[in-house]
């Protein structure tokens, strides 16, 4: 990453988690960006969040490895990772009309991993995300082998875990990242 952009991202990082102190009670920015400035390759990885329209942010401290956790906090799953089917194998199982990628393989040259179901439901503690999208999330190998996946929503105050053919796409649904940093 070049300097100029480490300084913006920098910067943006800064300005969202003062935005949003509720999700990180009790943490310290300058603490946060002592680890960032000394991650180069987490930083990268954040970078390419934010690219992608993820807003991402603290979201919680890992008091053992004093690892800071960053969610992807945009409001809706993130612009530029939707209309992805679930993961490579179900990519090369689609015969026709294939998307681009997967959420999957996104998500490692990223350099980060799809949320859990209990990370989306701490997410949405947080606030309201996905009102008029869904985010794929990680899914139990017997039921990906099975060819389903699970993604997630909001819709009337709750939060739901749905199911669907792995290969599947939509223009509404994407994936949100998790990043220790």
């Amino acid at each position: 990453m070049n300097k100029p952009n480490h300084e913006e991202l920098l910067k943006i990082l800064k300005a969202r988690f003062e935005k949003h102190m509720n999700r990180h009670k009790g943490l310290e920015w300058a603490k946060v960006e002592v680890r960032l400035v000394a991650k180069p390759a987490k930083r990268q990885s954040l970078q390419e969040m934010e690219d992608s329209g993820g807003e991402p942010d603290v979201v919680g401290l890992n008091k053992k490895t004093g690892e800071y956790l960053f969610y992807d906090c945009s409001a809706e799953s993130p612009s530029g990772r939707r209309s992805v089917c679930y993961d490579p194998k179900a990519l090369e199982e689609r015969k026709e009309h294939k998307p681009k990628s997967s959420a999957m393989e996104m998500a490692a040259e990223m350099g980060v991993e799809l949320l859990t179901e209990e990370e989306y439901r701490e997410l949405q503690g947080l606030g309201d995300f996905d009102l008029k999208t869904s985010s794929w999330i990680q899914t139990p190998s017997e039921i990906r082998k099975l060819g389903g996946a699970l993604f997630c929503d909001r819709r009337y105050e709750t939060v739901f875990v749905y199911h669907n053919g792995a290969e599947s796409y939509y223009a509404a649904r994407g994936f949100r990242g998790s990043l220790r940093v």
